[in-house]
């Protein structure tokens, strides 16, 4: 985070001397207005693109690697599997039985198993013992 202060810092900086510099160029006469635009555009184009590069796109590696054995040893099914996968993106029962067209009644049921076969009180609680079991 400090690096990130420090940088756009620098370039505020940077953008306040230039704007400085090409006011006493103007004024002095020994500058066309054009050349001055012409610059302070290309600076922005360059702090624009390496802001792109560096904040944008950055790779996210998926390092997690699911423990399929303790799925198994939990007896969790395919299904109930999907639904917790569902719950860790945040949805709501409605939106998981959308998504994988079954009733509401029904995702309430596989949620009722889930939270029995991970020994969870609530859902939340369900996607912290399932993270710390590495099944999702």
């Amino acid at each position: 985070m400090k690096k990130t202060i420090l940088v756009f810092s620098g370039l505020i900086l940077a953008l306040v001397l230039l704007f400085q510099l090409s006011a006493y160029f103007i004024h002095s006469g020994s500058l066309n207005t054009e050349i001055v635009i012409a610059i302070i555009a290309v600076v922005f184009f360059i702090t624009g693109s390496y802001i792109n590069k560096k904040s944008l796109h950055k790779q996210q590696v998926n390092t997690k690697v699911i423990n399929h054995k303790k799925i198994k040893d939990l007896e969790i099914t395919s299904r109930e599997y999907e639904v917790l996968q569902a719950i860790s993106e945040g949805l709501s029962n409605k939106e998981i039985g959308d998504k994988l067209y079954l009733s509401e009644s029904t995702i309430k049921t596989h949620v009722s198993n889930l939270l029995l076969k991970l020994n969870a009180k609530r859902r939340t609680q369900a996607l912290q013992i399932a993270k710390s079991l590495q099944i999702i």
